[in-house]
């Protein structure tokens, strides 16, 4: 079985490492795209052609299902992935988990990139999902470029800005970047300074993994063997993982995979 993920750079290593979790015997295939990032300056329709040749590049290894493990390309490019790939190919999105964190009561923040930020799908995603909750949008201005980068001084400065303007009374925090996924223990540990109550925080990455095997037609292994191989795809370019990647367990611990 072959499941492939792909983003602009590394917001694909939590749910790579969640897919492992899930399945270790899985090949992995990671496409990424370091010549064209970040995607999120970018129009819509250049996110779209980048998000194409980035999963064309991934599904031309024959995987099972593709996983698009990043939220810009999820609000811009899916429905045209699907429409090249799919049914031959299942497309799986990233969805920021407003619903379940709502769900939960409130009130709820939002971390996600500046461009996402007061955008007409987070507020949709809102308005559906969170109506009755007390939601607070939280810009993250550099935190995704510093997670990239593996800028631990630029980490520190982004989430502490992020941090200061969190309302202290939230009880969940929404991860509305895969890239900020890798960093969930220091985002926690961050909004929680000071709050009156536990902070819990909501990602995408171990429900995508989990959808991506639902589409393939498996089940969940969690105790087979880890067989399964990774192949990396930088811009088309078959490689290694990035040096940065080694900055984050998530990437560490797929780096040992490959070694082994």
């Amino acid at each position: 079985m072959k499941i492939a993920l792909m983003d602009s750079g590394l917001g694909l290593l939590a749910a790579a490492a969640a897919v492992h979790r899930l399945r270790p015997d899985a090949d992995l295939i990671l496409s990424s795209d370091p010549d064209g990032m970040p995607w999120g300056p970018r129009t819509p329709a250049d996110i779209v052609a980048h998000a194409l040749v980035c999963a064309r590049a991934a599904a031309a290894h024959r995987p099972d299902a593709l996983i698009v493990a990043c939220n810009t390309a999820s609000v811009n490019a899916l429905p045209a992935l699907r429409a090249e790939l799919e049914p031959a190919l299942p497309v799986i999105g990233t969805v920021p988990a407003i619903k379940p964190a709502a769900a939960g009561g409130g009130p709820v923040a939002i971390w996600a990139t500046p461009a996402t930020t007061g955008s007409p799908y987070q507020t949709r995603l809102i308005r559906d999902f969170a109506a009755q909750t007390s939601v607070t949008e939280v810009p993250c201005p550099g935190l995704a470029d510093a997670v990239q980068h593996a800028d631990a001084a630029a980490i520190d400065a982004a989430i502490g800005a992020a941090a200061g303007i969190t309302p202290s009374g939230v009880r969940a925090v929404v991860l509305g970047c895969t890239h900020y996924e890798l960093l969930a223990d220091r985002i926690r540990a961050a909004v929680q300074t000071g709050a009156a109550a536990p902070v819990t925080l909501f990602a995408s990455a171990e429900a995508v993994a989990a959808q991506a095997l639902r589409r393939s037609g498996v089940q969940p292994a969690p105790d087979a063997a880890p067989t399964g191989a990774l192949t990396v795809l930088l811009s088309g370019r078959e490689s290694a993982l990035p040096a940065e990647a080694l900055a984050y367990p998530e990437g560490a611990g797929l780096v040992r995979v490959a070694a082994a």
